[in-house]
């Protein structure tokens, strides 16, 4: 079939607007994804991406002619790939190709975005998903199925682009232009119509893309904000504060299995060097403190992974724990003999609010981590 005379409109502004808003969201994500310090704006093109993809859905049901999914030919597939070794067939709407790709592409979008959420919920206590921060063991499988996602769907925009490409430069069709200009030719006119409500939509749909980046650019709104909440360790035992964080910060009891805190307790006279004695009495308190709130009795990341990656309970050193050595293994060494860090143990130095129980990203000095 030829490409016709008549400039018909196939698809709307809305449409070829989201679909430029999705691939610029998903790549400037993807990208930030490894960049330090970009953690918030990668969650913020994520969620942005996601807005978009919700809007699109919609569109697939109350959208116009041939943006419906119920007018997606998907019967005709294998038609489309054999008709590549003779005439090749041409499609007003989206090729059969096309349709399976978009269907797939949604789907793997939401995945990919609602693990992301997920995933900023239980490793950073941020965001809708926040409230599953102390339920970490249930839901660390955001973390693969996120990036497995991600990529696939990567994977996905790839092939689908280069077929795009195939379609415009060898067998010389319309298809990528239409999704630029709205217009395809035909051999008869068939412009699409909207009604008062799709033009509504559309509106919303734009003015809410929109509306959305601005209502992210401050980092404290409802849906993206942490919620992590500070410990008052000093109100909730008063001689854990005293006897311990007169002399370095004030460590999470958190950050140690059980079995640590009972052995570090029980030679204080040989705390690191120093002689950390205190009578019997308060000590036995302030134990009791540590092994109510240890590794195993927080449900949170960090936790998790301390007790995940002890190799013995006989460490009483946090810097020794192979979790928190595969999480600063990439900080040179020297960078610890900064005179404003001085020694691997003084977190306060790199991880703001460490001292009140937050380990977040988003609180790390990346400056400090640099060295300058």
């Amino acid at each position: 079939m030829g490409l016709g005379v008549i400039k018909s409109y196939i698809w709307g502004f809305g449409l070829r607007f989201s679909h430029l808003w999705l691939i610029l969201t998903f790549i400037f994500a993807y990208i930030l994804s490894d960049m330090k310090g970009a953690l918030y704006w990668h969650i913020v093109f994520g969620a942005l991406f996601a807005l978009a993809l919700i809007f699109r859905i919609i569109w697939g049901f109350i959208g116009t002619k041939y943006s419906k999914f119920s007018d997606f030919n998907f019967r005709d597939l294998f038609g489309y790939f054999a008709s590549f070794f003779g005439q090749k067939k041409r499609y007003l709407g989206h090729n059969p190709a096309s349709c399976v790709a978009i269907i797939l592409m949604l789907i793997l979008g939401l995945v990919c975005a609602g693990s992301g959420l997920i995933l900023y919920g239980i490793n950073e206590n941020s965001g809708i998903f926040a409230f599953l921060y102390d339920e970490y063991v249930k839901f660390a499988f955001a973390e693969p199925l996120h990036k497995i996602s991600a990529n696939a769907l990567l994977g996905l925009i790839i092939i689908h682009t280069c077929g795009a490409l195939i379609d415009k430069f060898i067998y010389k069709n319309d298809a990528l232009n239409a999704m630029l200009t709205g217009y395809k030719l035909s051999l008869k006119n068939e412009t699409i119509t909207f009604n008062n409500f799709q033009k509504i939509f559309t509106f919303i749909w734009i003015f809410g893309l929109f509306g959305a980046l601005i209502y992210f650019l401050d980092e404290q709104n409802f849906i993206l904000k942490s919620r992590a909440v500070f410990s008052d360790f000093g109100a909730q035992n008063a001689e854990f504060m005293k006897e311990c964080a007169s002399c370095h910060m004030a460590y999470a009891p958190w950050f140690l299995p059980k079995k640590s805190w009972e052995l570090m307790m029980a030679d204080l006279e040989n705390h690191f060097g120093d002689d950390a004695s205190i009578d019997e009495a308060t000590n036995k308190r302030i134990l009791a403190f540590l092994q109510a709130n240890s590794a195993q009795n927080n449900a949170n990341k960090i936790a998790f992974n301390i007790l995940k990656y002890a190799k013995n309970d006989e460490n009483i050193a946090i810097t020794q724990n192979e979790y928190w050595i595969k999480k600063h293994k990439k900080i040179k060494p020297e960078i610890f003999k900064n005179e404003k860090i001085k020694s691997k143990s003084n977190c306060l130095a790199c991880h703001i609010n460490i001292d009140k129980g937050v380990v977040a990203k988003a609180l790390i000095d990346y400056k400090m981590v640099r060295g300058f």
